[in-house]
């Protein structure tokens, strides 16, 4: 492996692209067999729990995401061109796709797409299966992916992740190309932003990294604005400003315990324009006011710190894992929405750890774990009890978002102090 010397992204080869497996076990012999059949068996569990699971998991694919595709097929309307979109336009593309199949089969070619888009990232990360390390991510992602439940399938979040996984597979060696990746993710689901702007922070590429983003995002508007898109094709952005507090984010925690404990002036509601569940009470408009300028300000101070490791020496395959990561939680914990399927994200950023530091590690995957556990506990299982603000639902949804609080607060102490890859395990 070649390394410069600062803080930029050196030159790694795939499978090893942006990591450094140093005593990560090449030449161990391999069960890939044994992972697929994990692979298979997992994504039909999941497969099953979307179609019998208690509070319609589908929900979203058939009511909301067929009727986007049929309205476009059928030239009523193209979200994104010729009215607004609560998402980027990209995302368009995998709504479309199923409809292939014809509406009473949109549903199962939607999880077949994302099954598929998930083989090809798990295939990446068993490589030719000699290297623990890799398995381990495989292995850890199966375990993630089944805890989480059907939401890690069945909504549109579930289509940027192994693309994201795959990307940061690919920035070590061709950091053009995996930005491009992450940026046409971003353009699906705005969330792998955050792993572009972690590694322009960290990479001696960063302009290329820069530039590429930009290119292909312009070359995104220009195509939407060809095709009469107008002011359309970032409609995505006014739609998420102007949202409400959803009860599952951590700010709503305030309002959701008043609620829970018969405490008059906080009641629960569902927004038919958004189709979310979301709450108000006394504050509440404070913090709706609030909140998209404090994850400006917490992003701002995450990218800070990043930047003063770097001037400091930090090397970039130290720093970049726990940047990632940082910078996915503060979209997730500073944030006045908080759906289900946002847990995805996770995936990305805790792979890629676990792949430069392995068993180092240790601790934020376990605590993947368990947030994917209460996530899927919280929905769709017993879903209603929350609607009906039940104390000991309300509790768990709380502990769930605690403990991406202190997720956080491992990242943020990872890139203070970042731990380097001459340590072994």
């Amino acid at each position: 492996m070649r390394r410069r010397n600062g803080g930029g992204v050196g030159r790694w080869s795939v499978p090893e692209s942006v990591v450094d497996r140093r005593g990560a076990g090449h030449g161990v012999p391999v069960p890939r067999t044994l992972l697929w059949a994990g692979f298979a068996l997992v994504h039909g569990v999941l497969w099953w729990l979307c179609f019998a699971s208690p509070g319609w998991p589908l929900g979203d694919v058939e009511v909301v995401y067929l009727g986007w595709a049929t309205d476009a097929a059928s030239g009523v309307d193209v979200v994104g061109i010729t009215t607004g979109f609560v998402y980027p336009l990209l995302a368009l593309l995998p709504v479309l796709a199923p409809l292939a199949f014809g509406p009473d089969l949109y549903a199962a070619a939607w999880l077949g797409l994302v099954t598929l888009l998930n083989a090809g990232a798990f295939a990446l990360l068993l490589g030719r299966g000699q290297d623990r390390r890799g398995l381990g991510a495989a292995a850890w992602w199966l375990g993630f992916l089944l805890l989480l439940g059907p939401v890690a399938l069945a909504r549109i979040d579930a289509v940027t992740v192994p693309p994201a996984i795959a990307a940061l597979l690919m920035v070590g060696t061709r950091p053009v190309w995996g930005t491009v990746m992450l940026t046409l993710a971003t353009w699906v689901k705005i969330w792998p932003v955050a792993l572009i702007l972690a590694l322009f922070s960290v990479s001696k590429d960063r302009w290329r990294v820069l530039a590429a983003a930009t290119g292909t995002s312009l070359v995104i508007v220009l195509v939407a604005l060809g095709l009469g898109s107008g002011p359309n094709v970032l409609s995505f952005v006014s739609a998420q400003t102007n949202r409400g507090i959803q009860i599952e984010s951590p700010v709503a925690g305030i309002w959701m315990w008043q609620a829970a404990l018969g405490m008059p002036g906080s009641y629960l509601y569902y927004d038919q324009q958004i189709l979310t569940f979301q709450i108000v009470g006394t504050g509440t408009n404070v913090a709706i006011a609030a909140m998209t300028p404090l994850l400006a300000l917490s992003v701002s101070a995450v990218l800070l710190l990043a930047w003063q490791r770097v001037r400091a020496g930090a090397r970039a395959a130290d720093l970049f894992p726990p940047l990632a990561l940082a910078l996915v939680l503060v979209l997730i914990v500073v944030n006045k929405v908080g759906s289900p399927q946002f847990t995805t994200w996770l995936a990305a950023p805790l792979i890629l750890g676990l792949l430069v530091r392995g068993s180092g590690w240790r601790v934020p995957a376990v605590l993947g774990l368990v947030i994917a556990a209460l996530t899927q506990l919280v929905y769709p299982h017993v879903y209603d009890l929350l609607l009906a603000a039940d104390p000991v639902m309300v509790l768990v949804l709380t502990v769930r978002n605690a403990l991406e609080v202190v997720l956080l607060g491992w990242a943020v102490w990872q890139i203070r102090f970042p731990s380097t890859l001459d340590q072994k395990e």
